[in-house]
């Protein structure tokens, strides 16, 4: 039985996977490491900001510098408020409907490699700004995608906000993924995924337990129907 939906957020709910790959890729250059838009959705499968740079600093240094680590992620995160002061990112179409439908039956979270920041700026004065009991950034766990902890730590802190409710267990939730790592980073934390070929094509997703183009058109009864 599905009791839970948690969603990853850039590429997702929010349009903005092009901006954060250019800033990411400027701020990398900044610090002398070499990464092109291919190569992140390519060879790095869409990991998260953070588990990317370490593997890039460990290919050229032989170790990863986690105050360098820091720094190119500041670095990045001032490029893309920079580049997004002007208008924050639109909300893809599909996503205010799935996430008003799936509220009224099951508990919604967020969990993703984002900064909070970034994740609380483009949900401001949307009509979703308040529909998720739980959102989980880059700053809350360490380990980003594809390891499975942040979905561990989302689910925990779901469990979290209602003492007097049943416990959710990780197959009773599905997470809504449009990369490889974060796909797997679901699968391996024991949760069902639905992947969305809005970043990569569907031919890539295929770990997923179903592919859809987008969430428009999609309510989540469909989800749970198509996902059994």
């Amino acid at each position: 039985m599905l009791r839970a939906i948690i969603f990853d957020f850039n590429g997702v709910i929010a349009d903005d996977e092009t901006p954060h790959v250019q800033c990411f890729c400027q701020a990398l250059k900044e610090f002398g490491l070499r990464l092109t838009k291919e190569e992140y959705y390519g060879t790095y499968l869409g990991m998260d900001e953070r588990t990317c740079t370490a593997q890039l600093l460990m290919a050229r240094d032989g170790h990863r510098d986690e105050q360098v680590v820091r720094q190119i992620q500041a670095r990045k995160a001032e490029l893309f408020r920079q580049q997004t002061a002007g208008h924050k990112p639109a909300l893809f179409p599909g996503v205010v409907g799935c996430v008003k439908a799936a509220k009224l039956r099951y508990r919604l979270a967020i969990a993703s490699g984002g900064r909070r920041e970034q994740i609380d700026r483009a949900l401001c004065e949307t009509p979703i700004q308040h529909d998720f009991e739980v959102i989980v950034s880059a700053e809350d766990c360490s380990i980003g995608k594809p390891d499975p902890s942040i979905y561990r730590l989302t689910l925990a802190r779901l469990n979290g906000v209602g003492p007097n409710l049943a416990l959710v267990q990780p197959e009773e939730c599905l997470v809504i993924e449009d990369s490889l790592a974060g796909i797997r980073s679901a699968k391996a934390a024991g949760m069902h995924v639905l992947g969305l070929a809005t970043t990569y094509p569907a031919d890539c997703l295929q770990e997923a337990d179903l592919v859809l183009p987008s969430l428009a058109g999609v309510c989540s009864e469909d989800l749970l129907a198509r996902r059994s």
